[in-house]
């Protein structure tokens, strides 16, 4: 059983920062990447940011220059720095694993709320 748990969400005003945490625990083998997704209401969920295996970091154009995915000391966390945040950013962020045999694993989510 593989069980990923995510914190660090919360309320917080346009331009301030906020860091989330995900911590992967279980029987773990062969991970491709873990990374971050959200979904606002109303829209689809969507790719933040995803660190893989070789240390590549890929993020969605939205976030460029502002959010900053680190792999944490501890095996199998990854934190996303989030800064200069917008309204916009406003959704439940997902931590994701994706592994080569048994596919993807999700949290369950945190609340990112941004107020103008």
């Amino acid at each position: 059983q593989v069980q990923l748990v995510e914190s660090g969400g919360g309320l917080v005003q346009a331009g301030g920062s906020l860091r989330l945490s995900c911590a992967a625990s279980g029987n773990i083998f062969s991970i491709n990447a873990m990374g971050w997704y959200r979904q606002a209401p109303g829209k689809q969920r969507e790719l933040v940011a995803v660190l893989t295996r070789g240390d590549t970091t890929n993020y969605a154009d939205s976030v460029k220059g502002r959010f900053t995915i680190s792999r944490g000391n501890a095996k199998n966390t990854v934190y996303l720095q989030m800064n200069s945040l917008k309204p916009e950013d406003t959704a439940l962020y997902y931590c994701n694993l994706n592994t080569v045999f048994a596919g993807d694993y999700w949290g369950q989510g945190t609340q990112v709320t941004v107020s103008s």
